[in-house]
């Protein structure tokens, strides 16, 4: 069961098309990855399904209805533009914006004592929104977007100003919301988030969509045309390599993407002839290598630029 539907919307501003004939669908329960370079069309598309701003044309269906103010309540939404009251108490605004979504003066309290909590933001409540982190602040906005158990929850750069250890947080609140039958759309650059948590994805560029479906398929199909390669000695042979592209490289590693078959003998001769090789394998790309890949080709076969 589709939770979102996306059909053929577009939506200009002024001469600039933003997004053009874009549509895909997310299924209910999914964790559903929106990505692609700055200027691609994903805040916009995702404004139109929160029914922000509206499609010129096509059609946005939320539990097969138009996108609507009646939707709008079954969606928890963090903006990649923060909109907090930076001189409100961090407290007295969460239960302001947990009562705007329906919530009782108790079922709202109750909630947000335990997210506080969950956080370990319990000790903010009367401070001033201004007074915390940049990190700390995204901690408090995240609350305020799940407070209400949305059924559909959808996160605009959601990592954005956070820690390793409170990304890592952030993720394994993400997936608990999942489990628990949440359908989740979020926006990142975050490749590495993407690969660990999400079940499918959409590729963005130029305003259309140019890849998308079920994130493991993807991978399967761009084939193990990826090396990697750890070694012991000078790493310069690297260097001469023809053919290929190194996605990662230290002193002792490399990933190597291979552009032309039958090259994989090739890499391992020339790498023994200079180093001792402790492992080589062939993998899948990483979604960051299918991410740059992608948008590359899509880019240098198209005569519009988004900016």
């Amino acid at each position: 069961m589709s939770v979102i539907k996306v059909e053929k919307i577009r939506k200009q501003f002024g001469s600039f098309v933003a997004v053009n004939d874009i549509s895909f669908e997310i299924e209910k329960g999914r964790i559903f990855g929106l990505l692609g370079p700055n200027g691609a069309g994903k805040t916009t598309t995702i404004r139109m399904i929160n029914y922000i701003t509206i499609p010129d044309s096509g059609s946005v269906l939320i539990n097969d209805e138009p996108a609507s103010p009646e939707s709008q309540k079954k969606i928890g939404y963090l903006p990649e533009e923060r909109g907090l009251y930076k001189k409100m108490k961090v407290g007295e605004q969460l239960l302001y914006l947990a009562r705007l979504k329906g919530m009782t003066d108790k079922d709202a309290r109750n909630s947000l004592r335990y997210w506080l909590d969950r956080f370990k933001a319990s000790d903010w409540t009367k401070k001033n929104l201004g007074e915390l982190s940049k990190g700390q602040q995204q901690k408090v906005q995240f609350i305020s977007t799940i407070a209400h158990d949305p059924e559909i929850c959808i996160f605009d750069e959601p990592f954005s100003g956070l820690d390793p250890i409170n990304s890592e947080l952030l993720r394994e609140v993400i997936i608990e919301l999942n489990q628990k039958g949440k359908t989740i759309l979020f926006a990142t650059h975050r490749m590495e988030q993407v690969e660990q948590m999400c079940d499918d994805i959409c590729l963005f560029n130029n305003g259309k969509v140019i890849l998308k479906g079920d994130l493991s398929e993807i991978k399967r199909s761009f084939g193990n045309n990826t090396v990697k390669i750890n070694f012991s000695g000078d790493g310069s042979f690297i260097d001469e390599l023809k053919n290929v592209r190194i996605n990662n490289r230290s002193s002792n590693f490399a990933e190597i993407r291979i552009l032309e078959d039958g090259l994989e003998q090739d890499i391992l001769g020339t790498a023994m002839k200079h180093v001792t090789v402790t492992h080589f394998e062939f993998v899948q790309p990483s979604l960051n290598e299918i991410f740059i890949s992608t948008v590359n080709k899509d880019s240098n076969s198209s005569p519009a630029k988004a900016s």
